[in-house]
C-alpha cells in the first residue's frame, strides 16, 4: 500500500532533502582535499595521518564531553546526599531543641524520694541525679552526659551515657556518683547535658 502524506510531511521531507543536499555538495571527497593540499603547496601524503589525528582529536572531544557529564552527575549526587544529610541533622537538632527537664532533684540509691539538699561524705554514700525529661522524641536514644562539680569548680567524674529507645515523651532518666570520705566538704554542682547542651543542674552540700 503506498503512504499517503499531508502537506505537513511533505514540507518536512522537502527541508530535510535540502538540507541533505547542502550538507553533501559542502562534503569533500579525498582527491578533492588532495588537490586542495597541493595547491597549498602541503603534502597530500600526509592526508591519511591527519585523518586519523582528527579522528582521534573527535573521539578524544566525544570522550570529555562524555567525562564531564558523569562528573556533573556524580557531583549533582553528591550535592543531593549533603544538602539531604544537612536536613536530616536540622531536623533531629530541631527535634533535641525542644527536650528539656520538667524536673530534677539529688537522692540517694538506698532512698530515691525527695530532693537532699545536704549530704554526708562519712557514710560513702552513692548519690543519683535524677531528672524527668519533657518532650523526649518517641523511637530515639538520648546521648546524655552528667557533671559532678566540686566546691572548687573542678570536674571530678563526667558520665556518658544513651538511653534506651524511648517510648514516651516524659522520660526519666539518671546520673549517679559516690562521694568517698576524703571528697571536698562544701557546696557542689551537678550538670546534665543533652548531645553538648546544658538542660538542668542541681546544687547540694557535702559536709
Amino acid at each position: 500500500m503506498t503512504q499517503r502524506l499531508t502537506q505537513e510531511q511533505l514540507s518536512q521531507i522537502v527541508t530535510e532533502v535540502e538540507s541533505l543536499q547542502v550538507r553533501r555538495e559542502a562534503e569533500l571527497d579525498q582527491q578533492q582535499v588532495r588537490e586542495i593540499l597541493q595547491e597549498l603547496n602541503l603534502p597530500p601524503e600526509l592526508l591519511d595521518e591527519a585523518l586519523i589525528q582528527l579522528n582521534r582529536r573527535q573521539a578524544l572531544e566525544v570522550q570529555q564531553r562524555r567525562n564531564r557529564w558523569i562528573t556533573s552527575g556524580v557531583v549533582a549526587v553528591v550535592v543531593v546526599a549533603i544538602a539531604s544529610t544537612i536536613f536530616f541533622m536540622q531536623q533531629q537538632n530541631s527535634v533535641l531543641s525542644h527536650v528539656s527537664a520538667q524536673q530534677d532533684g539529688i537522692t540517694l540509691v538506698q532512698n530515691s524520694s525527695g530532693n537532699l539538699k545536704t549530704i554526708s561524705r562519712q557514710t560513702n554514700p552513692e548519690v543519683l541525679y535524677r531528672v524527668t525529661l519533657k518532650d523526649a522524641p518517641l523511637g530515639k536514644k538520648l546521648a546524655l552526659s552528667c557533671n559532678w562539680i566540686d566546691p572548687s569548680g573542678q570536674i571530678v567524674k563526667q558520665n556518658n551515657y544513651q538511653t534506651r529507645e524511648i517510648n514516651t515523651s516524659v522520660w526519666d532518666t539518671q546520673c549517679r556518683y559516690i562521694i568517698n570520705p576524703a571528697a571536698t566538704v562544701g557546696n557542689w554542682k551537678v550538670q546534665m547535658f543533652l548531645e553538648g547542651r546544658q538542660i538542668s543542674d542541681e546544687t547540694f552540700e557535702v559536709k
